[in-house]
């Protein structure tokens, strides 16, 4: 007898098709409630709001494959994007340089992570708690918690905009879509992508087998860190500015989005498209209550909500498939 799953396409699973389905049934919703909400520039405006969160996203989804997690990836964009506008502005490396470094940094601070929890057998929560304080406390003292204007124009390219449809959509929100893909069709299609699911599930059991965990788990941890960097571009553009007071909330707003979208946090299990996924339903939800005039504060306590009932849903499931 077949089954719901057997009916689906080809990487598309159960925990993949509620988030979209929540998706879908939030956009109803909201367009019930406010004519501004399906419109092409609001639909690009919420896009343009969750790319840095979502280019984050992807390398937290990376890590809690693995069963990790990465509390510093917020501060060390920040960190990241700091680098970059600073050594543009105030160094005058070329612009193209600057950004090099920034993500260099970014990747660096993925590497510590990595060696931490691959050498030394530190557990993710605690070497990335003690890495988003570092990186918080570099941050500041090398801005001197100041922000960084005028800023060369190939920093900011990314926040500007092209028309399609009559809609105006950032060149942004182009590159987390493609990033998305990429980061898609490694995990589907390469043994790369196939071992980060494999460490995940079993990592003793893949040892055993002949793959290298260790190396797998600090290359995540090293590539989490590049997706740092390139988030940490993607919000200088956005803002315009180097700003050492970003990434406060980034870190839970991509754990979150990463829970939403279905993968599990005890590893081996999600689609990275369904971060996308889990990215955009907290962007619809706080876009939505805004056009609805509620305060911001319900809107914390909707994805507070949220959260919950995803985990909730991933332990039941877990438990079901015993």
């Amino acid at each position: 007898m077949s089954t719901l799953q057997d009916k689906l396409p080809p990487g598309l699973n159960i925990g993949t098709l509620g988030p979209l389905i929540a998706l879908l049934a939030a956009c109803a919703f909201f367009a019930t409630q406010n004519d501004r909400f399906l419109t092409g520039g609001n639909l690009s405006l919420i896009l343009q709001q969750v790319m840095v969160v979502g280019v984050i996203a992807i390398g937290q989804t990376l890590i809690i494959l693995t069963a990790g997690i990465d509390l510093s990836c917020g501060m060390v964009m920040a960190l990241g994007g700091i680098v970059m506008s600073k050594f543009a502005t105030e160094l005058g490396l070329p612009p193209v340089l600057a950004i090099l470094c920034g993500i260099g940094v970014t990747t660096l601070f993925g590497l510590v992570n990595g060696l931490l929890v691959t050498r030394i057998k530190l557990p993710p929560f605690i070497v990335t708690l003690g890495t988003l304080n570092i990186a918080f406390a570099i941050t500041q003292l090398y801005s001197n918690s100041q922000t960084v204007t005028d800023l060369p124009p190939l920093l900011t390219a990314l926040g500007n905009t092209f028309v399609l449809g009559g809609t105006e959509v950032a060149w942004g929100t182009v590159l987390m879509l493609a990033l998305f893909g990429l980061a898609w069709f490694v995990l589907r299609e390469t043994a790369a992508g196939r071992h980060v699911y494999a460490v995940g599930n079993n990592a003793e059991a893949t040892r055993l087998v002949g793959i290298p965990t260790q190396k797998v788990l600090l290359a995540v941890y090293v590539i989490a860190g590049a997706f740092y960097g390139l988030a940490a571009l993607l919000s200088v553009a956005r803002t315009g500015v180097g700003d050492p007071n970003a990434g406060q909330t980034e870190n839970l707003d991509a754990i979150t989005a990463v829970v939403l979208g279905g993968t599990s946090l005890f590893g081996g299990r999600g689609v990275v498209l369904g971060s996308l996924v889990g990215a955009l339903i907290v962007g619809v939800f706080r876009n939505g209550l805004t056009l609805m005039g509620v305060s911001s504060i319900y809107q914390v306590l909707v994805t507070g909500v949220l959260v919950i009932l995803a985990v909730a849903t991933d332990q039941m499931s877990r438990k079901s498939a015993r």
